[in-house]
């Protein structure tokens, strides 16, 4: 936004926001996918782990399509790791929502 209103084009400045937003993406992933090593014991041992396991693996991508919601595209991004969803589908579901937000706040402005 600062960007925008200090003169920069529009297009360079939605493509440093969606490079930077691209690489906060796959590192939340990674970070999620590393993270079910450490707890998958404790998941798959108890109900609500397990019941958990199995919504996110029915529900996962289209729930992605919310992150273009700012408050919940953190945890979103670091669920789909733990989920092990597929990366290639995750990172265009969720880059292209983050784009699109970029894009409609860029015309706002």
């Amino acid at each position: 936004m600062l960007a925008l209103e200090n003169g920069m084009p529009m297009y360079t400045a939605l493509g440093v926001a969606s490079s930077g937003n691209i690489l906060a993406i796959i590192a939340n992933y990674w970070f999620g996918y590393w993270l079910y090593d450490k707890t998958k014991t404790k998941l798959n041992s108890s109900k609500t782990g397990t019941k958990s396991l199995e919504y996110g693996h029915k529900y996962g991508y289209f729930i992605l399509f919310f992150s273009w919601l700012p408050v919940i595209v953190s945890p979103l991004k670091l669920v789909a790791g733990v989920l092990r969803l597929y990366s290639v589908w995750f990172v265009t579901i969720a880059g292209s929502c983050s784009e699109a937000r970029y894009f409609f706040l860029a015309q706002i402005i």
